[in-house]
């Protein structure tokens, strides 16, 4: 009888053992959830920004902010157009309030600019860069390389298309600083490719690069850094990715005729 007990009894310990072990193992194997990532806040209506008042508005950017991405994420966009390409647009109507300027075209007061107006010279440089800029990208044959008229310019004043690329990678990445990279038609008709500073142009006097812009490529740090940092020829190579040649070959045979 006493075996009987003690039999009993370590039947039950053991017993008792197992359950624990189960309960431990049990513990273990519950999933922790992980944390829960804080939503991206939704995009806006590029339709909804509008400029304060005056003669200058903004330009209708013409597609989504998302609509060129990957190359060009859209947090980034939504950022650029309706908080900087606003800022300067309101700045540019505040500098021209009661002047004669007010009634000029941006192309006019830029060929004219008094390059000592700073207020003019980088709020009208700015809002007219980004309005050229946004122009000049998005569209169903964004990416495609150039045709016609154009193309062959590009061939007979770069050597190829390739060169040209390359040629004009190598002006946006050598801009010091903030600046933009541009590809103009030049008082002789040639293409050229160069740069320039801050929010100064080809239309401008005396900034290096003269002539009738076709192509414009922001390198202000705003308009990459979010997605890609330090890394501008990475930018720079995704750009050729969200061109419109068509918009480009249009501007270019505008220029020509003049």
């Amino acid at each position: 009888m006493k075996k009987v007990r003690i039999l009993l009894s370590a039947f039950v310990v053991m017993a008792a053992m197992q359950s624990c072990k189960e309960k431990n193992n049990l513990e273990e194997v519950v999933a922790v959830p992980e944390p829960q990532k804080e939503a991206a806040a939704p995009l806006g209506n590029p339709d909804d920004v509008k400029a304060e008042g005056g003669p200058f508005q903004m330009a209708k950017l013409g597609y989504a902010y998302d609509a060129l991405a990957p190359h060009i994420d859209a947090r980034t966009m939504e950022i650029h157009y309706s908080k900087h390409y606003k800022k300067y647009t309101d700045e540019l109507n505040k500098a021209v309030k009661g002047t004669p300027l007010e009634a000029k075209t941006i192309e006019d007061i830029l060929k004219t600019l008094n390059m000592e107006d700073k207020a003019v010279r980088n709020n009208g440089g700015g809002y007219y860069n980004h309005t050229f800029f946004w122009e000049i990208m998005g569209g169903a044959k964004a990416g495609e390389t150039p045709s016609g008229a154009l193309s062959e310019a590009i061939i007979k004043d770069f050597g190829s298309f390739d060169e040209f690329k390359t040629i004009f990678a190598e002006a946006a990445t050598k801009q010091f600083g903030s600046g933009w990279a541009w590809l103009v038609v030049d008082p002789s008709g040639k293409l050229v490719i160069g740069s320039t500073p801050n929010q100064d142009n080809p239309l401008m006097p005396n900034t290096g690069i003269s002539g009738k812009p076709l192509l414009a490529l922001d390198v202000w740090e705003h308009a990459y850094y979010l997605n890609y940092q330090n890394k501008r020829p990475d930018y720079i190579t995704a750009f050729f990715n969200v061109i419109n040649w068509d918009v480009v070959a249009k501007k270019y045979d505008a220029a020509i005729k003049k």
